[in-house]
């Protein structure tokens, strides 16, 4: 129950804290306030499950960060996925998994379209 408290706080922190942002503090951010609240909503795990989930495609970590934009849509679309269960059944797998093993993932198109090309 202490836990729940605390987390509670911790989280009203956390909004009052992206409440007091400036637009200009936003907009150096490239991130709008609905979509930082958002983000405070999300599981802790999103930023790990993204890039993990793109490694199984084949996408380098620093390729999914190179546009600022599409990361923030990938989080987006991860944080709002209702299959987080089947999500951690093929991380799990780890390199054994293969981008085939996840139909599921909202963000398939856009790992696929980025992973490098074998000739």
């Amino acid at each position: 129950m202490l836990d729940r408290i605390r987390t509670l706080i911790r989280h009203l922190h956390e909004v009052s804290e992206v409440n007091a942002l400036s637009d200009r503090d936003l907009q150096d951010l490239g991130i709008s306030r609905a979509q930082l609240l958002d983000f405070l909503q999300m599981p802790r795990d999103i930023t790990e499950r993204v890039t993990a989930m793109a490694a199984i495609f084949g996408v380098p970590d620093a390729d999914l960060r190179r546009d600022h934009a599409l990361w923030v849509d990938l989080l987006t679309t991860c944080g709002q996925c209702a299959d987080r269960t089947a999500c951690s059944r093929v991380l799990d797998r780890g390199p054994a998994a293969t981008g085939s093993d996840a139909p599921f993932c909202g963000n398939r198109d856009t790992f696929a379209a980025l992973a490098p090309k074998v000739a």
